[in-house]
């Protein structure tokens, strides 16, 4: 297991440019003061990333303008399971003014599907849990085999819960604010003191993408591809900066779960939370869905690659058939999308719809959930004159 990659920053992050970095955490002993690490875990600084209000490059699409659909069949609630059809099209993947991994931009066309609606709530988790008896990884003894250097003793489940530092820190040393927790996992999602008692609603946290995969296999469903994440989350809109339209908060409202005030020490919690919101907390995008930027971090179905936009198919792409991370080649990973609500204007703009995180697919992060789709055929139109 590992802790998260340290979230993308942004332009005023203690180090201006792109900053990719490999550390293994050699995990320790545990006490009554001290911080416990126990496992080795991978990590790099993503990048640097871009300012809050990028200007689109002159005669790019804005918000407004029809959107780049192939299909005029809106999207609509289906009859079951609280999801969304998302028609098929054609739209410009990517962004020209975010990271490397981001670009080139290109033309992707994808095939409509459904999506849920929101992401996967603890109360959702929790009845497959009971159905199935799923253990996710968090709550397993780690193999000794996979850490010959920790001793067996201290080799006991948990995961990577968020500690604010005590004073400011430098914005490239994440581990001044990620602790590794025994006992840590999605029924605890901060420790074994905490409970899902009022989360019920609120998005699972402290899974990995292993324990999402199985979650939508029971449930009918898959994790959808990095295409189609992005096509659902832009909700019809052209380029634009956030998945609303070009203000990170048009008419002074906020519009996702991410973090207001000084990271990683003082959250204002300006939008009202402090951790996850309950799913539906702020307006949905154009399609109706809700939370496609911020509270958390989203899997995908796609190994991660940093080059491989430029060469996929530009229809239905399903992502590398392996992971390459340059700066750690030896850890493979998926990829995450959509922010989380430790991503702000200066350290962290994850919420951007063209924005690409990673991390390695046995990894349950306490801002890290998921949401699911199925590939159906559309829902028929519905008569006029019908209700």
């Amino acid at each position: 297991m590992s802790t998260p990659d340290p979230e993308p920053q942004g332009p005023g992050a203690q180090d201006p440019q792109v900053v990719r970095r490999t550390l293994t955490i050699v995990l320790g002993t545990f006490g009554v003061g001290l911080l416990l690490a126990i496992f080795w875990v991978s990590m790099e600084v993503r990048r640097v990333g871009q300012m809050e209000h990028v200007p689109l490059p002159e005669g790019s699409p804005r918000p407004g303008r029809p959107p780049t659909r192939t299909n005029s069949a809106p999207a609509r609630a289906a009859a079951t399971n609280g999801m969304v059809y998302i028609p098929g099209g054609t739209y410009r993947r990517g962004s020209e003014n975010g990271a490397p991994d981001e670009r080139p931009v290109r033309e992707i066309t994808v095939d409509g599907f459904w999506i849920d609606r929101h992401e996967v709530t603890n109360e959702e988790f929790e009845r497959f849990v009971t159905e199935t008896g799923y253990v996710t990884v968090a709550e397993r003894k780690p193999e000794a085999a996979q850490y010959p250097d920790v001793p067996p003793e201290k080799l006991v489940p948990g995961a990577a819960v968020f500690h604010p530092p005590a004073g400011q820190v430098n914005l490239t040393d994440y581990l001044s604010w990620w602790e590794y927790v025994p006992g840590a996992n999605w029924r605890h999602p901060e420790g074994p003191a905490s409970s899902l008692h009022g989360l019920e609603k609120h998005p699972v946290v402290q899974v990995c993408w292993f324990d999402a995969l199985r979650y939508a296999e029971w449930a009918g469903k898959r994790l959808p591809t990095e295409a189609e994440w992005e096509w659902a989350a832009r909700g019809g809109l052209q380029g634009a900066d956030f998945v609303w339209g070009d203000e990170l908060r048009p008419g002074g409202r906020h519009m996702a779960n991410i973090f207001q005030g000084t990271f990683p020490t003082v959250n204002r919690a300006e939008d009202g939370f402090r951790s996850t919101a309950p799913v539906g907390s702020f307006p949905p995008n154009g399609y109706g869905l809700l939370d496609m930027a911020g509270n958390v971090w989203e899997w995908c179905a796609d190994w991660y690659r940093p080059d491989y936009f430029a060469g996929c198919p530009d229809r239905n792409p399903q992502g590398p058939t392996n992971s390459f991370d340059p700066d750690e080649p030896g850890v493979a990973k998926r990829v995450q999308r959509g922010g989380s609500f430790l991503c702000n204007e200066v350290y962290c703009n994850g919420y951007r719809p063209s924005t690409r995180m990673k991390a390695s697919p046995d990894t349950g992060l306490c801002h890290s959930g998921f949401r699911c789709v199925v590939s159906l055929v559309a829902p028929a139109p519905t008569g006029q004159g019908r209700p």
